[in-house]
């Protein structure tokens, strides 16, 4: 039988029980109608790691100012001054970098949101609800601010902030501003109800809408469709086995199925009882909440359940759960899966691999270690690094951060852009080199079989080294611009040949036999397992799959490396980019495309492609593929010049024009076809006048719609790519048609 979980212990040893009070004092709705005063708020990097702090007192103002970066973050006049109208490619690389350079941060990268989800910020609340954390007002009241700005017309919330209302966004971010002390009578509230309930109410919701509103006792975990932990003692050579799922569904599933297991609801306090009447579209009494484990609105229905997870749940709930669940086996699979949790928090240092799993671990801590122990006050610190202050209020990162990406493709774009001796440019180089020095991971994973783990030694991961995951493009896209910066003269040589060797030897572990290379690690499992993807919000995310975009880096990075260390594995190397290469033609459409994983969509991944191609002579000239690229690029030049693709290709799979012309869309179109040696200037001209054209006088762009993806379905910001994909465009076109004037 289910064992129900213990009621938690309060500061006196006794266990809790019946109705609480609130856990703690939260302002009330009147005091969240405001901004705080972001003259106050700070960005702190300590080797990567960005948190933003408010400060309290004029004497922490006056020691502690706030730099360009912070007021530029926020929304804040930066001071920084206007520049001479850019007239050439040159020019307008000139004053892009004289602006992105004072938003350089002390260790050498650069910060930014990582925003676009709008699933994130509900369990990071609901977890501090539950644990009874302290929130402090600031960060409320920027919350909330953040919510608002994203609410939809309707009153909803979408998957992601440019997504139309859904019952996983409109129910949790309710849920985030009643924990918040606002009101159910205030109209946006008024308004969120009614579009929640017109979607079905909270019982629609999908998978992890309804294991987190049971986590916060505002539904039965009978509406919860069963994540068991006993998956985690199945052997490894059993085709389903977590190990061989994508590292982001072993690490969420792995937290959920510990605190699945224990039942773990808190006791009912006023809110709750107050939010189970307003959730519903019926008295929560009356509610069968067994009935719901299927429901789902069809707005967040993208991924419907097969039939053979239905079957599989069934067979839990009806007969596994109630009959044969003892209790020594379910104790078993908890210690193990605490054991993996344990785990997954000493090789991260707590910061986890993301937002979601993050608070899962906390939660799982708190209910196994108590709210005393090291785990939960650590992982209370931590997630704090997921946090973003902009001028849009308080968001939740998709990770902790872009750092090591962002900081590769800015000296990337400097290179092409021919700046690299430039004595104006040298500090900021120096100091981005230097910050992919620190973050190179240099050692494996205790015992890395028994938690799953890729090797690690010699890679870089995606945000920090404190993260340490192993990401085959951020590993190639690092090592690339490692290699090519400090082989100038005048730069320092930190990172050893042996160190650029063990990311190689790294890089070799990851591809699979396909060809093609993933994200975290090799694919492990089949395809077939996305018949147990119990999510429903996302597609494809149950086994790691090839990827034109991870595929080309490392490519190129191979390509790199044998020009300075021809003898090194040098069979291997050539049989790996053979393959590699081989996946990247095979993946190509009939129509010339290629389809994209990471950002949006057939526009990103033919740069990539495109350039993956061109590192090995494969060209416009002696290729009838690329030429087929290039066209179908081509064809979706806007009149303006530049192009433009909606986030809706990445959903249905068939190119969707955006209906205004994007600045980081052209860059990238601009790329491709220059890595593909195009041979006209006349489109790529067009298209970098009008970036040109968009350029501030204070150097910067303005942010445009969003450029990042996962999953499919849901989209992510990468703010910083509407200055290091301009920057690198401009530059490769100055180089191969000279410096002429665009404006």
């Amino acid at each position: 039988m289910v064992r129900k979980q213990q009621l938690p212990l309060n500061a006196n040893g006794a266990r809790q029980s019946g109705e609480k009070s609130a856990p703690q004092t939260i302002p009330p709705s009147t005091a969240l109608e405001e901004k705080t005063d972001y003259s106050r708020w700070r960005l702190l990097d300590e080797d990567g790691r960005q948190t933003w702090h408010y400060l309290q007192s004029e004497q922490e103002i006056k020691d502690w100012p706030q730099t360009a970066a912070d007021k530029y973050h926020l929304g804040l006049p930066t001071g920084l001054p206007e520049l001479p109208a850019a007239k050439s490619s040159r020019q307008s690389v000139d004053n892009a970098l004289s602006f992105f350079s004072h938003l350089q941060l002390p260790p050498g990268n650069w910060g930014c949101e990582y925003g676009g989800p709008m699933f994130l910020l509900p369990g990071l609340a609901i977890t501090w609800y539950v644990t009874e954390t302290p929130i402090p007002r600031s960060h409320a009241v920027e919350i909330k601010n953040y919510l608002f700005a994203r609410q939809n017309e309707d009153g909803g919330w979408g998957l992601h902030i440019e997504g139309e209302s859904t019952v996983f966004g409109t129910a949790m971010n309710y849920v985030v501003l009643r924990i918040l002390g606002m009101d159910a009578d205030h109209p946006r509230l008024t308004r969120a109800r009614g579009t929640l309930h017109k979607l079905g109410g909270a019982g629609n919701g999908p998978h992890w809408a309804k294991f987190w509103l049971a986590v916060l006792g505002v539904c039965e975990w009978d509406a919860v469709n069963p994540v068991p932990p006993e998956l985690w003692l199945v052997p490894d050579w059993v085709p389903l086995a977590p190990w061989r799922w994508w590292i982001h569904m072993r690490q969420v599933y792995l937290p959920m199925s510990f605190i699945y297991s224990k039942r773990f609801s808190y006791p009912p306090t006023p809110l709750t009882l107050q939010l189970r009447e307003e959730l519903y579209t019926r008295p929560y009494a009356s509610v069968n909440f067994l009935q719901h484990r299927n429901s789902i609105s069809p707005q967040d229905n993208y991924h419907p359940k097969s039939w053979f997870l239905n079957t599989v749940n069934s067979v839990l709930v009806n007969i596994w759960n109630p009959y044969l669940r003892i209790n020594w086996l379910a104790k078993r699979a908890e210690d193990w899966t605490y054991d993996l949790i344990q785990r997954e928090d000493e090789n991260t240092d707590f910061a986890n691999l993301g937002p979601v799993n993050g608070p899962m671990n906390m939660l799982a801590c708190y209910i196994r270690e108590g709210e005393g122990s090291y785990a939960v006050k650590r992982h209370r610190e931590r997630l704090h690094d997921f946090l973003w202050v902009k001028n849009e209020g308080m968001l939740m990162n998709g990770t902790n951060g872009v750092q090591t990406w962002d900081t590769s493709f800015l000296i990337q774009a400097a290179l092409e852009a021919g700046v690299a001796e430039d004595p104006k440019w040298k500090p900021m180089l120096i100091k981005a080199l230097e910050f992919l020095d620190s973050q190179q991971i240099r050692e494996n994973c205790r015992e890395q079989d028994v938690c799953y783990r890729q090797r690690r030694k010699g890679a870089w991961g995606f945000s920090t080294k404190a993260q340490g995951y192993t990401v085959s493009d951020c590993t190639s896209e690092a090592l690339k611009a490692v290699i090519l910066l400090q082989r100038i003269p005048g730069y320092p040589t930190l990172l050893s040949d042996d160190r650029i060797r063990d990311a190689i030897d790294t890089l070799l572990t990851m591809q699979n036999p396909s060809g093609g290379f993933s994200s975290y690690e090799p694919t492990r499992g089949s395809e077939y397992l996305e018949y147990l993807n119990a999510a429903e919000v996302f597609s494809r995310i149950m086994v790691e799959y090839d990827y034109p975009e991870c595929t080309t880096a490392v490519v190129t990075a191979l390509s790199l490396f044998t020009e300075y260390y021809p003898n090194y594995r040098s069979a291997d190397i050539r049989k790996v980019k053979e393959d590699a290469l081989g996946y990247i033609r095979r993946a190509q459409r009939p129509d010339g495309s290629w389809y994209g994983s990471w950002g949006i969509c057939f526009t990103y991944a033919g740069m990539f492609a495109l350039e993956s191609l061109g590192s090995v002579g494969e060209v416009y000239e002696n290729s009838e593929r690329v030429r087929r690229a290039c066209q179908f690029l081509l064809e979706k030049q806007m009149p303006d010049g530049g192009w433009g693709e909606s986030y809706k290709s990445c959903e249905t799979g068939i190119y969707t024009p955006h209906a205004q012309s994007q600045v980081v869309q052209t860059a990238w179109a601009c790329i491709a076809l220059m890595e593909a040696h195009y041979p006209h200037k006349a489109p790529i001209e067009k298209a970098l006048r009008m970036i040109v054209g968009r350029q501030q006088p204070n150097g910067e762009w303005l942010q445009e719609a969003i450029e990042g993806v996962f999953n499919k379905s849901c989209m992510i910001s990468y703010p910083n790519y509407k200055f290091v994909f301009p920057i690198k465009a401009l530059g490769m076109f100055a180089r191969r048609f000279g410096d002429l004037e665009l404006a």
